[in-house]
């Protein structure tokens, strides 16, 4: 699995009060070539969902010009729009059949409006786990939704007061973490701080942008791409009043646990512990002895 912070707005909501533009820039190619080369073929079968988006058109085609930068033209589009769509079985064959899901950007809470409870859903978490080489990647929305309890919005400058954060159901891809996407530029921490106080047995995961995590045997994060990630653990929080304080009242931790991953770093989230590669997260690691320190220099 492999979920990605975003870049710019690739299709998501407008806000009428505002005459922002929504850009279709995409991510770094290089996050795309991991992508490709974790399903061990050299052109694998792609299904992009852009269920999220506001415009699929615009967002598919970047989608596949994009891989076929790296030579990959077996791409197919699922413009799902309705619950009834993503029961039809032709969807259902087009997933059974594909090396790759990648799931667009947009509004994350319409693609657990699609797809929960569905045959294709149980279908795709089941390849997951079942399958090696298969591979299910999303970029914003799409990676947000891949937790069991999703950030479905919320307010930053409102963050770490009392219900800024609003909170739902995903796709339960991933059960034990919460994802929040566009971290680092958008200033999202005290919303994931916020997230983990109220779920303090979950790991919070922030993606920052141009960057993405590999998560493989279902516990081990690797950082790849250019950016950041924040990993926030709350197994050690002492004091806690997130449950009990009320509505807009500020919430109060103590001993939150953060860590900053770059490119190359792991994480394993059974372990709860940083390695600075992956080289060292290994059996023959673990049961090496530590070195000897060095000898005290010799003082004057």
């Amino acid at each position: 699995m492999i979920a990605i912070g975003g870049n710019e707005d690739k299709g998501t909501y407008p806000n009428p009060r505002t005459k922002k533009k929504y850009y279709l820039n995409f991510f770094e190619l290089g996050i795309i070539k991991r992508v490709v080369l974790e399903s061990g073929k050299a052109d694998p079968r792609i299904e992009v969902i852009t269920t999220a988006s506001m415009i699929p058109e615009e967002v598919a085609k970047i989608y596949v010009s994009s891989f076929a930068m790296l030579n990959c033209l077996n791409i197919g589009i699922m413009d799902i729009r309705t619950p009834e769509d993503a029961r039809q079985p032709e969807y259902l064959e087009r997933l059974l059949a594909a090396d790759i899901i990648m799931m667009s950007g947009g509004n994350q809470s319409r693609l657990k409006e699609m797809f929960g409870d569905s045959e294709f859903l149980t279908r795709m978490t089941e390849r997951y786990y079942k399958e090696p080489n298969f591979v299910i990647a999303g970029t914003s929305a799409g990676a947000m939704a891949m937790s069991q309890i999703m950030i479905r919005g919320g307010s930053v400058p409102d963050a770490l007061m009392k219900g800024a954060v609003k909170m739902g159901t995903g796709l339960a891809l991933t059960r034990n973490t919460i994802i929040d996407s566009h971290f680092v530029k958008r200033g999202r921490f005290g919303r994931l701080i916020e997230a983990v106080a109220l779920h303090p047995k979950l790991i919070g995961i922030g993606l920052g942008e141009d960057t993405g995590i590999l998560i493989t045997d279902g516990c081990l994060i690797e950082t790849i791409g250019s950016n950041l990630v924040i990993i926030m653990d709350g197994h050690n929080i002492q004091h806690n009043n997130a449950a009990a304080a009320k509505k807009g009242t500020a919430i109060s931790l103590e001993n939150m646990t953060m860590h900053v991953l770059a490119k190359g770093n792991v994480y394993d989230i059974s372990e709860r512990k940083f390695y600075a590669d992956k080289t060292l997260h290994t059996p023959e690691a673990a049961a090496s002895p530590a070195p000897a320190p060095a000898p005290p220099v010799p003082t004057a």
